[in-house]
């Protein structure tokens, strides 16, 4: 018998990348990475405004770029025994399209128009729109935000969508429908992107969009137009029905596969985000807390429906029957941000170098600068009186959405260096992690492991480390550094028909885990004191510093 092949393809937020597997032994056949030139730039963001869009064409030529890159040295063998394609990208991530379902930025008059582009997951210009949701919904006979944690975000589908039509007539007059990212691309290689007629993706729909069976598909109209009557409409130019990620989106063009020079048979799967995808790469099992770490976190769960699905779990991202594995609830949470913390602190150090000494030494010192503050920092005892600091510097995911937050840093003195500061921000990131863990277990869904995948995971011993002594947890990191691509490369071969079942498809693909950090108990002791003191330095924060006395300040 032949070997099958499947690719998975992953759109992270700075790149995309392919990989090209075999779905009999989970071997890698090839892969290869593209930037988003655009987005490399800079162009059509603006991060004081926490504006940040993402140009189609970044994703298009992404596509073809990373595909043909991973099968650049693939024989005819492996060609022509390709049978499925399944994609993950970032999310929330919607965009207008018109009839066709083409993104409005594709078109010549939205061209450079960045409300015609895709809304990037962390674009927070929608906090007024998803406060408005929230006071909607928890006054409304039915609370849409249930399933959700209680609390809808400025992250997600329908506060982008409101936002961008109460400030641009012209999009809003040319906007026939919204698709997410996922849902877009995947239909895309099958040359049907109609919005009333793709399959839309049961992950990105429930987490994000407030679908859920219980309301026959997305809230009413009625709640739409009481929420703006701007809205009017829309709904019915969406969907009422979703797809699980082990269902086929269709068959791939013509063009398409002229393009990437792989056979008209091909499956395209249905879509994912990334994070839902990487907890399949990695072998999530029910009641293991699958971390992935990047710019930010999105953390997952599954267990059982009829052991949990009776829970309304306050506080997180959402609870969606399939969302991850097909037949189980899949939970999400997560951080805004966790190594973007990192990076701000070390744009904080170079750019003035970049100001008075060049580019090219701003460069070389920030190619040292992370693993050398990580080094320092591994060599500071844990102590009772550290610095300790807040990880909300783009707001706060889970636990309890808010993204108005901003952080902060209690403890400095003349003493307090850069290893310092670093040392107190990784360990902000670490308590932020443990703030969501807690949440789950008192809401009644324990956790018995932590697996971890992503950059930060794979990269950085220092921060892991402070991980499993603040979580006091031991933290498995799986072998692939491509966790998410090989996810999605999974659901592919499930997709088109290889395996009948996801379980199948992760015991035959599965890379396993090369590295398991263990908490030291007596830096756990302490970390669990300084996390007592971040959790009451968030509420003084969280509550304003106007309505806090001195004392508050003390206690702190």
């Amino acid at each position: 018998m032949k070997n099958k092949y499947v690719i998975g393809i992953d759109y992270g937020t700075d790149s995309v990348r392919a990989l090209v597997v075999n779905a009999h032994t989970g071997e890698t056949a090839g892969t290869a990475v593209h930037e988003y030139k655009r987005w490399k730039e800079g162009k059509y963001c603006d991060p004081a405004i926490s504006r940040f869009r993402q140009h189609p064409l970044d994703y298009l030529e992404g596509l073809e770029s990373c595909v043909t890159g991973a099968l650049k040295n693939a024989g005819a063998e492996i060609r022509e025994n390709i049978t499925g394609i399944s994609i993950d990208t970032t999310g929330s991530t919607p965009v207008a399209v018109d009839k066709n379902g083409t993104p409005l930025a594709l078109l010549p008059e939205f061209a450079e128009n960045p409300n015609g582009m895709f809304i990037l997951w962390k674009d927070h210009t929608a906090n007024a729109e998803a406060e408005e949701i929230n006071q909607l919904a928890h006054h409304w006979d039915i609370d849409y935000t249930k399933y959700v944690g209680g609390i809808y975000s400025s992250e997600w589908f329908w506060s982008k969508i409101l936002k961008t039509l109460r400030i641009d007539e012209k999009v809003r007059e040319a906007a026939f429908s919204w698709v997410e990212h996922c849902d877009w691309i995947s239909a895309e290689l099958t040359g049907n992107t109609n919005p009333l007629a793709i399959h839309r993706s049961r992950c990105a729909a429930g987490h994000k969009a407030l679908w859920h069976s219980e309301y026959d598909g997305l809230p009413s109209e009625e709640f739409f137009v009481a929420l703006d009557p701007l809205l009017a409409g829309i709904r019915d130019r969406l969907f009422s029905k979703t797809e699980t990620s082990d269902k086929p989106m269709g068959t791939i063009s013509a063009q398409w596969a002229e393009k990437l020079g792989i056979p008209l048979n091909v499956i395209i799967g249905v879509g994912a985000f990334d994070c839902h995808m990487g907890a399949v790469g990695a072998l999530i099992e029910p009641y293991a807390l699958c971390k992935v770490i990047g710019t930010s976190t999105c953390d997952m769960l599954v267990a059982p429906n009829e052991e949990i699905g009776h829970l309304l779990i306050q506080g997180i991202c959402g609870q969606v029957d399939g969302s991850i594995v097909p037949g189980m609830l899949g939970m999400e949470a997560g951080q805004s941000g966790f190594g973007d913390i990192y990076a701000w602190f070390a744009k904080l150090i170079t750019t003035p170098v970049a100001e008075i000494l060049g580019e090219n030494a701003a460069k070389e010192l920030s190619e040292k600068l992370l693993p050398h503050l990580s080094a320092q920092a591994a060599l500071l005892p844990v102590t009772e009186n550290d610095i300790v600091a807040i990880d909300w510097l783009n707001g706060r995911r889970t636990p309890d959405a808010n993204h108005t937050l901003k952080g902060a840093i209690f403890g400095l003195n003349l003493a307090s260096d850069g290893a310092r500061v670093f040392k107190a921000l990784v360990e902000a990131t670490a308590y932020g992690s443990k703030s969501i863990a807690d949440r789950f277990v008192r809401e009644g869904v324990p956790i018995r492991e932590v697996i971890a995948i992503g950059g930060v995971a794979k990269k950085s011993r220092f921060v892991m480390q402070t991980l499993a002594d603040v979580m006091n947890m031991p933290i498995k990191v799986a072998s692939s550094e491509q966790a998410c691509a090989l996810g999605a490369a999974m659901f592919a071969a499930v997709a088109s028909g290889i395996y009948e079942t996801l379980p199948e498809a992760q015991q035959a693909m599965n890379s396993g885990f090369d590295t398991e950090y263990r908490p030291r108990p007596e830096i756990a002791r302490v970390y669990e004191k300084l996390y007592q003191r971040y959790l009451k330095a968030g509420n003084f924060v969280e509550s304003g510093i106007m309505q806090h006395t001195v004392e508050d300040l003390k206690a702190v």
